[in-house]
């Protein structure tokens, strides 16, 4: 019990903070990269998802596509979407890191269940 309640937090900050700090260099690279890429639509993307006990956060991740539309209004496919800076963030999991922030402000755990997505909880 005490684990989870001091020492599984005590870990969780420790490793995300260091993580951040020590590639805090390359992040703020890749976010100047996709910020360009994205077409000045920014690096970020936000995403509602249920943590503990159902409360809802906002995961970061970096945006590896753009929100280019067609005529109508409407997003283009994904495929279309996804940029060649998008698809390497993608490949090496680089578009994951920003959750970091999320496990050392508290919303996430490094270690737990992955957060599904809020639609995917409300349907089951």
């Amino acid at each position: 019990m005490i684990y989870r309640r001091f020492f599984k937090r005590l870990i969780d900050v420790t490793a995300a903070g260091g993580v951040l700090i020590v590639l805090s260099v390359p992040l703020t690279l890749v976010t100047l990269w996709l910020h360009f890429a994205n077409k000045g639509a920014g690096a970020f993307f936000r995403q509602e998802r249920p943590g503990k006990d159902g409360r809802i956060f906002r995961v970061v991740k970096f945006k590896t596509m753009t929100d280019e539309r067609d005529a109508d209004g409407n997003l283009l496919p994904d495929a279309d979407r996804l940029t060649k800076v998008g698809r390497f963030v993608r490949s090496t999991s680089i578009d994951e890191l920003p959750q970091l922030w999320n496990v050392l402000i508290g919303d996430m755990s490094l270690i737990g269940p992955r957060p599904l997505l809020v639609n995917i909880i409300l349907i089951s």
